[in-house]
């Protein structure tokens, strides 16, 4: 999908895209360089959007490693549908459900979540939810990474995960953190 596209897209739903720009590839590699993606067996990726951040993880995550990836839009799902790799499971289910498809694909002990949903415009029970849902999925020791872009929503995955870090990432429109939290 291109830009003009994506823009498109994120102006008729920007309550669901989050954003009007796809994330760019220096926002995309901030979110993959602060996690071990290269010892990942199981990586859930919630808010594929057209695949920008999922192409970056499919780069560089093993060959015995699979990734879960969900994503609402119908259109980001024609563009999500069209990438080529067996280890790429689409879910075009909500992350509401992580659980369900977490056990239905046998990811018990998942390694690394990566996430861009817009949880600034989600309301605030399913943010947290879809959040602790993450948390309880994520192994010992397992990752979260969230893209935002505004630091309001940090308290959220102090108060869930105990731990937050903060890594700014100013190429990409708009500006964009990433917010890493541990699994204690």
């Amino acid at each position: 999908m291109n830009r003009f596209k994506f823009f498109k897209e994120g102006i008729r739903n920007i309550k669901t895209v989050g954003t009007v720009t796809r994330s760019s590839r220096y926002l995309c590699d901030k979110m993959v360089n602060h996690s071990k993606i290269h010892n990942a067996k199981c990586i859930v990726e919630l808010g594929a959007g057209d695949g920008v951040l999922t192409k970056h993880i499919l780069e560089r995550m093993p060959d015995n490693c699979r990734l879960l990836s969900f994503e609402i839009n119908e259109k980001f799902l024609d563009t999500l549908n069209k990438i080529n790799d067996d280890r790429l499971i689409i879910i075009a289910d909500s992350a509401e459900k992580l659980e369900d498809y977490t056990r239905q694909f046998k990811m018990e002990e998942v390694d690394i979540v990566f996430s861009a949903l817009p949880f600034t415009v989600i309301p605030k029970h399913i943010a947290t939810n879809i959040v602790r849902l993450a948390q309880k999925v994520l192994r010992a020791d397992g990752e979260y990474l969230q893209i935002h872009y505004s630091l309001v929503a940090k308290k959220m995955y102090s108060d869930i995960f105990g731990n937050v870090s903060v890594y700014f990432q100013p190429i990409n429109i708009p500006p964009a953190f990433v917010l890493k939290s541990l699994k204690i």
